[in-house]
């Protein structure tokens, strides 16, 4: 049984650093599956680089890469070892830079996260949605006490999962919720996420006046419990690969409320699962804000129905078959 390992050399802790956690952990069950590099889970398999450098002259190997750094380490230890195969995963949505698209092209296998993805980068690929731990993301028995254990006050929670910076949509967020937290006072916003530098400067500026009722808790490397306080999760951005945060809030049990995204059109249902609004849309983001605020059990109606279909669509499961089914003709070639 080959050896596959996904590396995960960035400083930070990101969506795509979770994403590396779960799909490990759930190939581990049927196949050797290793991490190398910082900020994952310490109880994750790993391996170091002594053991790696014995292996790959002898035995087959799976470098599967996230980021353009991880790849390049891939083609040294193809050089390296003969049976090395590499897989490239491009999780942003924007056009790839020729420098991603001739690494690319070194890869034995490219995958995206959507056909919008496939465009990006311009390459052969092959689809591979996300997925999700669906016993870590799943709805709370009580939604209320879930919220209150975060002490961020109020009765209901509206916010924000995800790293604080403009293009991520945070400001449209706090125009839309502004005036609507003097006019729902049981409820308090949240920007959960990491803010560093001009974006930290840029996002306290717009916050001023807002005092305790909206709640800036920073990076959280274990988000589950805001998905199970929140009752709305609102996703402003304007553009994205593949974000987690949809699913997991939707398995979560969220309302979520998210710019329309063309990947989204196939995971949420207007109005039964979830909402849309044009990106950087403010007056519609807070026309769907407030009838969810006002009317507090639609949005636990909506919350109820999302859990529901992402409990039956979107379990890791079905990405790490497609992963390994990959993996498995790559080296039967």
């Amino acid at each position: 049984m080959p050896l596959v390992i996904h590396p995960h050399f960035h400083r930070r802790y990101t969506g795509i650093s979770r994403h590396v956690e779960t799909v490990v952990r759930e190939l581990a069950r049927g196949t050797e599956t290793r991490t190398i590099g910082p900020h994952l889970e310490p109880a994750l398999p790993r391996i170091r680089w002594g053991e790696l450098w014995s292996r790959l002259r002898r035995e087959p190997l799976v470098w599967h890469a996230h980021r353009n750094n991880e790849l390049v380490v891939g083609l040294m230890l193809r050089l390296l070892g003969r049976r090395v195969k590499l897989v490239f995963t491009r999780h942003a949505s924007q056009k790839a830079s020729a420098y991603t698209r001739w690494l690319a092209r070194n890869a034995d296998a490219v995958v995206a996260l959507t056909s919008e993805g496939v465009e990006a980068i311009a390459l052969p690929a092959t689809i591979v949605h996300h997925g999700i731990d669906l016993g870590r993301f799943r709805p709370p028995e009580n939604r209320d006490e879930a919220w209150r254990k975060l002490g961020a006050g109020g009765r209901y929670g509206v916010g924000v999962v995800g790293r604080i910076r403009q293009p991520k949509g945070q400001g449209d967020f706090v125009e839309a919720i502004r005036p609507l937290l003097s006019a729902h006072p049981e409820w308090t916003a949240a920007l959960v996420g990491l803010a560093k530098g001009k974006d930290a400067q840029w996002i306290a500026s717009l916050c001023e006046g807002l005092g305790n009722r909206l709640v800036m808790p920073g990076e959280q490397q274990v988000v589950s419990p805001w998905y199970q306080g929140l009752s709305i999760l609102v996703h402003p951005s304007y553009t994205e690969g593949y974000s987690m945060v949809h699913i997991e809030a939707m398995a979560s049990g969220c309302c979520v409320v998210s710019s329309r995204l063309k990947y989204l059109d196939t995971l949420i249902e207007h109005g039964r699962t979830g909402f849309f609004f044009e990106p950087g849309d403010v007056k519609g983001m807070r026309e769907l804000l407030d009838m969810l605020m006002r009317e507090p059990q639609r949005a636990q109606a909506v919350g109820r129905n999302a859990a529901e279909h992402a409990q039956g669509k979107c379990g890791v499961e079905h990405e790490a078959q497609a992963l390994q089914n990959l993996y498995d003709s790559l080296l039967a070639g």
